[in-house]
């Protein structure tokens, strides 16, 4: 049987762990090392260091990380695969084999270009999302380290499978199989533990980064270094799996894989085996993120104490209203936010305190700078009693904007840069499948009637939820076959709807996943123009689904765990 290939991952975002680069390399055996620097907000910020200075627009901690990661991958020998490129490819390719040069290590640089997409008028950039062909090119080339620009997540672990394997476009399976794994790591620590519903039943003070070893069928085992904190099991997985996800469908580039045959099983302590996935062929468009600047924002927190909350904070709303009108000019959006923070006859004074949060956005930086500042600390005297604010307002930031488009895929041309210079295109794939949805499953049977007591969801289920756009996606799933009987048929798009008020008026699709009894919703609009706009308290819906998880219902009895207090609540026959 042929040694499945050891996929590492080191990074998850740009900013996460400095030295999980070198944990990585010196913790345990790899054949690859890859790492995700590129979310929706990313290539805004890179787009707008790339306007300070043309020669950047790529991660530059990725280069310092491999100060000391290019000697170490070259002792271990080690191949790096990276979308730390960003706006830039090219230029960190460059910067790469100068450091190669400069430290003594013998390194074949690539890169792979195409992404990059005419920006249309009042935009910062715009960038299709590349599938793994190129990297499989430059690995097989003898590249050593490969950066790319904006290509799927998985596409990380596509193109090194692809060429490690020999598979070609038409091997559908295998590399939904490796789109799968590529999806479990690219969020690096949320596959071992890392916000996890589940955690207090383990140490993830520090957890280790995912490793997924690759099978030439494209199943594969996600498991982490030994000796690395954190935990990989059952949960973990299908967490991450269900992360920013909708339906069964998963469509990339390269494949279009689909969730719903994917099938976990435990094999040993700290690793899960994923198997059956199926694939099917790519649809005949490529997704494409454009970033703009929206404009520009402000925001003040006014701390409110002791008694008559809602009073102070009417009273600074009419302020500040007042304030806005005399100057003839009041923001484009204003928005209000009372936090109840505070308790009754607390014993401290921050935890007598609610906070009321004011967001203004507006074209123009005039109005949301110092005519915030001005309304805002002018009242410092002459308001409610124990006024102060947490900071006071600057001068406003601008905001940005991400928006989604589909471009035909015969219309990007994706490029490798071999390490000789070379420069080889890559076909589009020739076989296409216009997406559609797949025909619910049946659900399984109900449960029958049985006592219930009201308890908060969490006790039963688990939840991850995150961003794409506007939209929030939560994931949401249990543990054992009857809590799925359970949650199949309780946790409707209606009965989501009442447990989180904030979804009305908006549309929310639910998808059922049988395989790992989960349901994944999909909440168009909760997030306004996307998290670069900020705007709302959560902007990257991230704990959208521990607030579901918190909210009470009847819950079969049999399903909750025992009862921690004596104080047990009312059983519903």
């Amino acid at each position: 049987m042929t040694e499945p290939l050891r996929i590492g991952n080191a990074s998850g975002f740009y900013g996460d762990r400095f030295d999980a680069v070198r944990e990585m390399l010196t913790g345990g055996p790899l054949d690859v090392l890859t790492g995700d620097y590129l979310a929706e907000l990313t290539m805004l910020i890179l787009g707008r260091s790339r306007l300070k200075d043309p020669g950047r627009g790529y991660a530059t901690t990725f280069l310092r990380q491999l100060e000391e990661g290019l000697g170490l991958a070259h002792e271990h020998g080690v191949k790096i695969v990276t979308n730390a490129g960003g706006l830039n490819p090219a230029g960190l390719a460059d910067a790469i084999t100068e450091l190669a040069a400069k430290v003594g290590v013998p390194v074949r640089v690539a890169h792979v270009e195409g992404d990059s997409l005419t920006v249309p008028d009042g935009f910062l950039t715009a960038n299709a999302y590349l599938g793994g062909a190129g990297i499989a090119a430059c690995l097989r080339a003898g590249a050593d380290v490969v950066v790319t620009g904006r290509v799927t997540d998985a596409a990380l672990v596509t193109g090194p499978a692809a060429a490690h394997f020999g598979w070609g476009p038409e091997d559908h399976d295998a590399l939904a199989g490796a789109v799968v794994a590529g999806h479990v790591l690219e969020c690096g620590t949320q596959a071992t533990g890392g916000n996890y519903s589940f955690f207090r039943g383990h140490d993830i003070r520090r957890p280790g980064f995912p490793v997924a070893e690759v099978h030439a069928d494209g199943s594969c085992v996600i498991t982490k270094h030994e000796g690395t904190g954190g935990v990989v099991d059952l949960g973990t997985v299908t967490a991450q799996l269900l992360y920013e996800t909708g339906g069964a469908r998963y469509a990339g580039p390269d494949v279009t894989a689909r969730l719903d045959t994917v099938r976990l099983s435990p094999d040993g302590p700290d690793r899960v085996r994923i198997s059956g996935v199926r694939g099917e062929a790519p649809p005949p468009t490529l997704k494409a993120g454009l970033t703009r600047l929206g404009g520009w924002r402000n925001e003040v927190v006014f701390v409110l104490t002791g008694l008559d909350i809602e009073a102070k904070a009417q009273l600074v709303r009419d302020q500040i209203a007042d304030a806005f009108a005399r100057t003839g000019r009041q923001p484009e959006e204003v928005r209000w936010e009372l936090v109840r923070t505070d308790r009754a006859d607390a014993v401290t004074e921050e935890t007598a305190s609610a906070l009321l949060r004011l967001v203004v956005r507006d074209q123009e930086p005039e109005a949301v700078g110092r005519a915030l500042s001005g309304a805002a600390i002018e009242l410092a005297l002459g308001s409610y009693p124990g006024f102060h604010v947490t900071a006071p307002p600057g001068k406003g930031a601008p905001y940005g904007v991400f928006e989604a488009r589909y471009v035909p895929a015969g219309d990007v041309e994706q490029v490798a840069v071999l390490p000789d210079g070379r420069r080889e295109v890559q076909e589009p794939a020739a076989r296409t499948q216009v997406l559609a949805d797949v025909e619910q499953p049946a659900l399984p049977p109900p449960l029958e009637a049985a006592p219930t007591r009201t308890a908060p969801l969490g006790l039963v289920a688990g939840a991850r939820s995150g961003d794409k756009g506007g939209d929030a996606n939560i994931g949401v799933w249990v543990r054992t076959d009857e809590a799925w009987r359970w949650l199949a048929h309780e946790l409707t798009v209606e009965r989501l709807r009442e447990l989180l008020p904030e979804t009305a008026g908006l549309t929310v699709v639910r998808h059922v996943l049988p395989n790992l009894r989960a349901l994944n919703f999909t909440v168009h609009g909760l997030l306004g123009e996307g998290v670069a706009a900020q705007h709302r308290f959560d902007p990257q819906a991230k704990a959208v689904g521990e607030w579901l998880r918190s909210r009470r219902l009847d819950i079969p009895v049999a399903l909750l765990p025992p009862l921690e207090s004596a104080d047990a609540p009312e059983v519903h026959a």
